[in-house]
């Protein structure tokens, strides 16, 4: 046979095999249609194995059976997103867990943020709910949440990733462990400047103070000048240690407003490598909550341990046509190698697409939670 022959003959294999999948997915709706009358669950992980054990076994190779084991898991993906999306046109979805509201108040409210006066967060804050807010600072991210959890502060601002350093792993870790809520966020501009106390020459500066990621921003302008560097929780904090301390020695990296609050001088601006630099805050509550208008999503998830795993939970966003601007992983402590994936994707919870994507998301994940609509 010439090639045209066998390409005549591959199109009539294929039009065979786009009718007895449309036969199929036929079936596949009675399914669907028994399971919403039934209340049985759609994902039967157990009855999916003995038939991708079944079919593989009628090949005739090992490298058919890895073939046809691939194109039914595919083939059974599918038949699952069609009967989520017929139980979300029977309406059968279930109670929506958040609640919607017109927008996110600024007035009678309290916020929270982590680090000194000065620090970047409250920037942030400011930026978000204006300049006269109610606001107070803690010291650490775990007593931010903890007080917007016992209710001592309706919002707290974290930062939860940066443009050149990455995300702030904690803030991931903590948006698991405690009932909280992204509800907004914010982008600073980042410029780090060097503080010093008035009077202060750069021949004079030994010692330098900032949070880890901001030392790692400043990274090659550090490396130039040789100076011993310091750890700090907050930038904020490092530019009140060095005006506490009153010592010519010292310098600290953070933004011009810790200067004015705490009389430093500006020995030079810009001093971080990546001049676009940017940080992203959290507008983070205790309450399950979205506006209107929110169009991005943020959740987490956990996924056997097993090829092929993630992909199929990713495959909901990409068969409900949905956009994801993200991905992140965590490893579960006591697991080694195991991993919860954190997703941002575009997207409001009372969409018709969402809905699907949620719902085949939570059948086929474990652990899923939903982070926010912002």
């Amino acid at each position: 046979m010439d090639l045209l022959e066998l390409r005549a003959a591959l199109d009539e294999i294929d039009r065979q095999i786009v009718e007895l999948y449309e036969k199929r997915m036929d079936v596949c709706s009675q399914v669907a249609a028994y399971k919403i009358e039934t209340g049985k669950r759609v994902f039967d992980k157990e009855r999916e194995q003995q038939k991708l054990q079944a079919v593989s076994s009628m090949t005739h190779s090992e490298f058919n059976a890895h073939g046809i084991k691939d194109l039914f898991e595919q083939i059974m993906a599918i038949s699952r997103k069609l009967q989520y999306q017929m139980i979300a046109e029977q309406k059968k979805t279930g109670r929506l867990s958040f609640t919607e509201i017109d927008e996110i108040g600024s007035t009678n409210c309290r916020v929270v943020f982590q680090g000194a006066e000065g620090a970047y967060a409250q920037a942030a804050m400011m930026e978000y709910f204006g300049q006269q807010v109610d606001y107070f600072n803690v010291d650490t991210f775990r007593d931010a949440m903890l007080a917007i959890d016992e209710g001592s502060a309706d919002f707290a601002v974290l930062p939860i990733e940066n443009s050149s350093a990455g995300i702030v792993s904690e803030i991931y870790d903590l948006l698991v462990e405690f009932e909280n809520y992204i509800v907004g966020e914010q982008i600073i501009k980042i410029e780090h400047c060097l503080l010093a106390l008035p009077g202060t020459k750069q021949t004079q500066i030994k010692t330098v103070y900032s949070h880890p990621q901001s030392l790692m921003q400043s990274a090659h302008y550090l490396f130039e000048k040789g100076w011993q560097q310091i750890s700090m929780k907050n930038n904020a904090f490092a530019a009140k240690k060095v005006a506490d301390d009153k010592d010519m020695t010292q310098a600290a990296i953070a933004g011009e407003t810790a200067a004015n609050i705490y009389g430093l001088d500006i020995l030079e601006r810009g001093v971080n490598d990546v001049k676009g630099n940017s940080t992203r805050f959290i507008i983070v509550t205790n309450q399950k909550v979205f506006v209107k208008k929110a169009s991005k999503i943020s959740l987490c998830f956990e996924v056997s341990h097993e090829s092929g795993a993630l992909y199929h939970a990713l495959s909901h966003l990409m068969y409900n046509g949905l956009n994801m601007t993200k991905i992140e992983s965590r490893p579960l402590i006591g697991r080694n190698w195991e991993y919860r994936f954190f997703l941002d994707f575009e997207g409001n919870l009372t969409d018709s697409a969402v809905k699907n994507a949620l719902r085949g998301l939570r059948e086929e994940t474990r652990n899923m939670k939903i982070l926010g609509n912002y």
